[in-house]
């Protein structure tokens, strides 16, 4: 089943462009309904464990550094190197960042490969390259096309950004495990869904595929995730 389009679409604050609607806590609440209404497995997710969090992410440098620092560990081990390097520096500027050297920024937990990374994404955002405080204003796919441009930031950075950062309603973060997990245990399949299922799948949630990500995120953090495992990023 798919969502009728047709319906009068779940509040959302926008911005002065109408091509970037911002998922707020009225908004979620009311796409969950939707989303529960067109998928009973959704439904069940809702009916069982209740409307998700809105997760969300300041926008900005910290939380593009946050994401490297995530990546291939687990997200305590991320969260204690942002800890480090806020207590180093503040609040992380791309100016702050560059004043580190290699055994400083190795003391704070980056790898030679993500201090590459954190370094590349401070020079672009410095010399002008990339200017994050514009792309509130531009739709997901200028967003994404922007943001992965920049060494060390895949498509799902740009897609966890966009989704929690920026507050965009219809982004399904692709390779997210931890959905994918998630999407076999909703939907009852045989196995995990490769990625083109997934896609597959997730196009009948538009246009609130970051909703139906957050009900699944519920699900895997309420019902599946394993003692000690990773929550969703």
């Amino acid at each position: 089943m798919t969502i009728d389009l047709a319906r009068p679409a779940a509040p959302v604050s926008r911005r002065s462009n109408p091509q970037v609607p911002r998922l707020d806590s009225r908004g979620l609440a009311a796409a969950v309904r939707e989303l529960a209404a067109a998928d009973a497995d959704l439904s069940g997710v809702l009916r069982r464990w209740g409307t998700p969090p809105l997760w969300s992410r300041s926008p900005g440098f910290a939380t593009l550094i946050h994401l490297i620092l995530e990546q291939q560990v687990s997200l305590a081990s991320a969260r204690a190197a942002m800890d480090r390097l806020e207590a180093r520096v503040g609040a992380p500027t791309p100016a702050a960042l560059l004043t580190l050297d290699d055994d400083a920024m190795l003391e704070i937990g980056f790898s030679r490969q993500k201090r590459a990374y954190a370094r590349g994404l401070a020079t672009w955002i410095l010399d002008g390259r990339l200017d994050l405080d514009g792309l509130s204003e531009q739709p997901d796919e200028a967003v994404r096309a922007t943001l992965v441009r920049v060494r060390g930031i895949g498509r799902w950075t740009a897609d966890i950004y966009l989704l929690m950062a920026l507050g965009r309603p219809d982004v399904w973060p692709r390779g997210d495990r931890a959905l994918t997990v998630a999407l076999r245990h909703a939907k009852r399949l045989d196995g995990d869904p490769a990625e083109r299922e997934a896609l597959e799948l997730a196009e009948r949630w538009r246009p609130w595929r970051s909703v139906a990500a957050r009900l699944l995120w519920h699900l895997y953090l309420s019902e599946i995730r394993p003692p000690g495992g990773r929550a969703p990023r």
